[in-house]
């Protein structure tokens, strides 16, 4: 191949406007690789807050799940086994009562604690219990009266974090006052909480009781129906609640000052007994029936960050294409670099938008890191398409780009159908402005002069 075929055939490349589009493709690919890097520091830093929570929260108190009350009643289990058939054998086991009625009402009161530039929300929590339990009955189960240890029977709370208590709760057990004493006794593996003694419960058919506890805790407070009727009642200042769990509230109201919910879960809505013997199976159904709420932030600027970078394709492309019809319809050309370099600031959006976000929260982070790279690849657009009106097109575009990732960023349920309407205008826009174009014409004019060079 001798020099003039070599000149004909980069004149070729270096005119045709498929070879630039593959180019340009081949810029945008490559992008992801910088891309992947962003994606890392976003998890990273993400972890980062993660590991300050747990600091903060392990010696605060974590989310907080209230299991309870409920009587315990011990009995003796009397049995044989093959090898001892001539011989009764026997051990203590653990009969569960849960009241009749259950009601809770607490408020909870929100502050912030700062690990580094972390805000951490914790809460310390007030609860008032009280509520009704029926004298327990036996009668369904083959057990002797004379092997129930009525003496022995006490109540029994469980508590997530029980060291994180503020206020030492006293039982009013029909009106006699008694004092818990600490671990949850025999409900549940001895998990943590108190429990106290409730004397023979023999005597009498029904009984009353209340208390009062004070807990600190974060991300959330939570609590398991153990009536056969449940209520609770809970009120707080933070204004952004997360309802979770198995049921959600009959009745609330949220508003930036903050939020009272109640939730009324009648017995035959719960999956698990009013009474029960041993049962392995039990724990974890009554562990996944907790409800109540969780303290989330109104905004998570890294979840918002990883769905910003979920849309960096579309941005490149809508970017680069922007720069191509500009060359296609004005006959000014941009060279592979420069579309690196403005390539390379719509990158930098994202790490913009994460490390303000940090510090001044998405939306005045977003609105900064946007503002910054709109002005950025607008006043270098001025210097490659050599005109102050062609700059201001690409700034509208990239501003109308912006404008829209954060309609898409805060309405997700409604992100795919915005997303799709979004890419169809703009291959809409693409095919009305390039309607009237002679593709074959421009590519006869690249030949003609590749044809006029070689003949020089």
């Amino acid at each position: 191949m001798n020099y003039i075929q070599k000149n004909y055939i980069m004149e070729l490349l270096r005119n045709s406007h498929f070879v630039k589009v593959l180019l340009i493709g081949f810029i945008v690919l490559l992008f992801q690789i910088p891309i992947s890097k962003i994606k890392g520091v976003i998890e990273e830093r993400e972890q980062t807050r993660e590991e300050a929570i747990n600091e903060v929260t392990s010696k605060w108190g974590k989310s907080q799940v209230l299991t309870g009350p409920s009587i315990i009643v011990p009995y003796m289990n009397r049995f044989t086994t093959a090898s001892s058939r001539s011989q009764s054998l026997s051990s203590i086991a653990y009969a569960t009562f849960l009241p009749e009625s259950l009601k809770i009402s607490g408020n909870l009161e929100s502050q912030l604690l700062y690990r580094g530039i972390y805000k951490i929300p914790v809460y310390t929590m007030l609860l008032n219990v009280s509520g009704s339990f029926k004298a327990p009955d036996f009668s369904e189960w083959a057990i002797d009266a004379e092997n129930i240890l009525w003496d022995k029977a006490y109540l029994s709370l469980q508590v997530t974090d029980a060291w994180a208590m503020t206020k030492s709760p006293i039982l009013s057990w029909n009106n006699k006052e008694l004092n818990f004493l600490p671990g949850a006794g025999e409900f549940e593996d001895n998990q943590d909480g108190l429990h106290v003694k409730i004397g023979d419960l023999s005597k009498g058919d029904n009984f009353d009781f209340s208390f009062s506890v004070g807990l600190n805790g974060s991300v959330g407070a939570f609590f398991v129906p153990f009536g056969r009727d449940t209520e609770v009642q809970l009120s707080s200042d933070w204004g952004s609640p997360s309802f979770q769990g198995t049921w959600l509230p009959t009745n609330r109201s949220v508003s930036s000052d903050g939020f009272k919910a109640t939730w009324n879960i009648p017995f035959l809505s719960r999956n698990f007994p009013q009474k029960w013997l041993p049962s392995p199976g039990l724990k974890k159904i009554i562990e996944s029936s907790g409800f109540g709420v969780e303290m989330n932030s109104s905004i998570d600027h890294y979840r918002m960050s990883q769905r910003s970078v979920k849309y960096q394709f579309l941005f490149l492309v809508l970017t680069f294409s922007t720069l191509w019809l500009f060359e296609v319809l004005a006959k000014i050309r941009v060279h592979p670099i420069q579309y690196l370099l403005i390539g390379s600031g719509m990158c930098l959006f994202y790490l913009l938008e994460l490390s303000l976000a940090e510090h001044f929260g998405f939306v005045q982070a977003y609105s900064l890191a946007s503002a910054a790279v709109v002005i950025l690849v607008a006043s270098y657009s001025a210097a490659v398409l050599k005109a102050r009106k062609r700059a201001v097109i690409v700034g509208a575009v990239v501003t109308l780009l912006y404008i829209y990732l954060y309609i898409l960023l805060m309405i997700e349920s409604y992100a795919l159908l915005a997303g799709s309407v979004g890419l169809f205008v703009a291959l809409a826009a693409i095919m009305f402005l390039t309607r009237k174009v002679d593709w074959y014409s421009l590519t006869d004019t690249v030949i003609s002069k590749a044809s006029i060079n070689e003949e020089n």
